[in-house]
Formats: C-alpha cells, sequence, structure tokens
C-alpha cells in the first residue's frame, strides 16, 4: 500500500505542474478534509473534494504563473505521506516563494485528509516520526 501511497501523492505535483486540474481532482476522496498552512488568509478547513478544488483553483487564478515542487524526499509513513515543498508564483499578485511541509494520509487510492506544516520537524512529530 504504501508504494500506492507514494504515487498518488506525488501524482498530485505531477498533475498540478501539468494544469491538469480534472487529474488533481481525481486524486482526492470526495469527503476529503484540508487544512491549509497555520494564519492562512483562508483559514479552512476545507471540507470535501469541491470545497478544496475551488480553493486550489482560487490559489493558482492570484498569479499569472505557480510552480508547485518538492524539494525534499517523499517519506512513507503508514497511510500518510509527507514531502518538502516549495510553492511560487509569480504575476498579478505579489510574488510567493513559500516553502512548507505537506502530509496527505490516504485510503484506498485517495487523499482523505491533508495538513500543510510550516515546521517540517512539527510535521514529521505530527505523523510519529522525528528528525
Amino acid at each position: 500500500m504504501s508504494r500506492e501511497n507514494l504515487e498518488v501523492a506525488r501524482g498530485v505535483f505531477d498533475a498540478w505542474k501539468a494544469g491538469d486540474m480534472e487529474a488533481v481532482r481525481d486524486l482526492y476522496d470526495p469527503d476529503v478534509v484540508v487544512r491549509p498552512l497555520e494564519g492562512w488568509p483562508e483559514p479552512g478547513p476545507f471540507v470535501g473534494r469541491e470545497a478544496v478544488m475551488r480553493w486550489f483553483e482560487q490559489l493558482r487564478e492570484t498569479w499569472d504563473a505557480d510552480v508547485n515542487e518538492p524539494i525534499g524526499d517523499f517519506i512513507d509513513a503508514a497511510d500518510r505521506v509527507l514531502v518538502r515543498q516549495v510553492w511560487r508564483g509569480a504575476g498579478h499578485g505579489p510574488d510567493s516563494n513559500i516553502e512548507f511541509t505537506n502530509v496527505v494520509m490516504l485510503r484506498k487510492g485517495k487523499i482523505v485528509y491533508q495538513e500543510f506544516f510550516w515546521d517540517h520537524a512539527e510535521a514529521l512529530e505530527a505523523v510519529g516520526l522525528s528528525e
């Protein structure tokens, strides 16, 4: 199962990079819950795939161009996958260049829970790991 989980987590990045938001949508469970970064302007949580996709689409529309890419290894943690990532946006909004850790919980090949952490050590702790 963990190999499949890693593939799903990587698939989100691949689909986002390709601009294929339908492929992104397909990786999320209909009842997914997503918690954005602490202090994020839209505090969340976002409940349900449609709410999550509206948030993602709003994020993409904020800039003329954005890049979301892993900057560390994907870490298998049983039913969860962690990855440190960077998200850059440029264009009609202020330029953005933020690093954070993404934690996804998967069930039956779909993301059922996602949470973002500013602090990588905190993300590791949240899934029972430590640096």
